[in-house]
């Protein structure tokens, strides 16, 4: 079985990010950048159902810049066996993306397709489930268990009321919960290794998709500064603060 994984380059959860002069968008420049941390989540997933011998490769894809080429190394030093980057410096929406990978997995045929449930950036929760629509495969969305037996995917959810668990018929796409695993980090050897691991390079244009987006970003503007926080010596003058300044009863 060959599993298809997904991963975005993202501003690392370290960072303090900040918003450019012109409000453009984020200021990138000298910034630390890192793999999204859900798809370093489904990277484990996908490497340990290969240790299990479920799955027989493992191949990492990639949509942005060249550079991008440092997160799909780390995906191989983790334990993929090929990556796919397909090299675009354009601001793309979820949709493009979702189209750009499908034509990966036309490409591919995987079995399974595993991303991550969201990316750190933009938080749109968008990329698996368009791509499932665009496939016509299964879904199981934050998935907090994943289980294959059967030419089925057995998909733990975690949902308001509690966990919910479907079988999906493979081929599927899974999207990864925080506590479905706790990722590895890469061994020194591992590292080296993934240096001659093969890494394709490929443009929308050579697969023939059109990124065109009806989306523009107009404006970025970093949340307002909170105001410090009062103590109050009594429950009388909580209540009068409540009331009158917050305006909250």
């Amino acid at each position: 079985m060959k599993i298809l994984v997904a991963v975005k380059r993202v501003v690392d959860y370290n960072v303090k990010v900040r918003v450019k002069a012109d409000n453009s968008g984020v200021d990138l420049a000298n910034v630390k950048m890192a793999m999204n941390p859900f798809c370093e989540i489904a990277v484990e997933e996908a490497v340990r159902l290969k240790e299990k011998g479920i799955a027989s490769e493992v191949v990492v894809v990639s949509v942005g810049p060249a550079a991008a080429q440092e997160q799909l190394r780390t995906a191989l030093a983790l334990g993929a066996d090929r990556a796919v980057l397909i090299e675009s410096d354009a601001e793309l929406g979820s949709l493009a993306i979702a189209k750009l990978l499908k034509a990966v997995v036309d490409k591919e045929q995987p079995q399974l397709v595993i991303l991550g449930k969201q990316a750190i950036d933009s938080d749109n929760n968008q990329t698996g489930q368009m791509l499932a629509a665009l496939t016509g495969f299964a879904q199981g969305t934050f998935a907090s268990k994943v289980e294959i037996a059967d030419g089925k995917a057995n998909v733990t959810r975690e949902i308001d009321g509690g966990l919910q668990t479907v079988a999906l018929k493979l081929p599927a796409i899974v999207t990864t919960d925080l506590r479905l695993n706790e990722p590895r980090y890469a061994s020194l050897p591992n590292i080296m290794k993934a240096k001659k691991k093969p890494l394709d390079v490929l443009t929308p244009e050579a697969l023939g998709v059109s990124t065109v987006s009806t989306v523009k970003t107009l404006k970025v503007e970093a949340p307002a500064t909170r105001s410090a926080g009062i103590k109050v010596k009594s429950v009388a003058e909580l209540v009068e603060k409540l009331k009158n300044e917050a305006k909250v009863i």
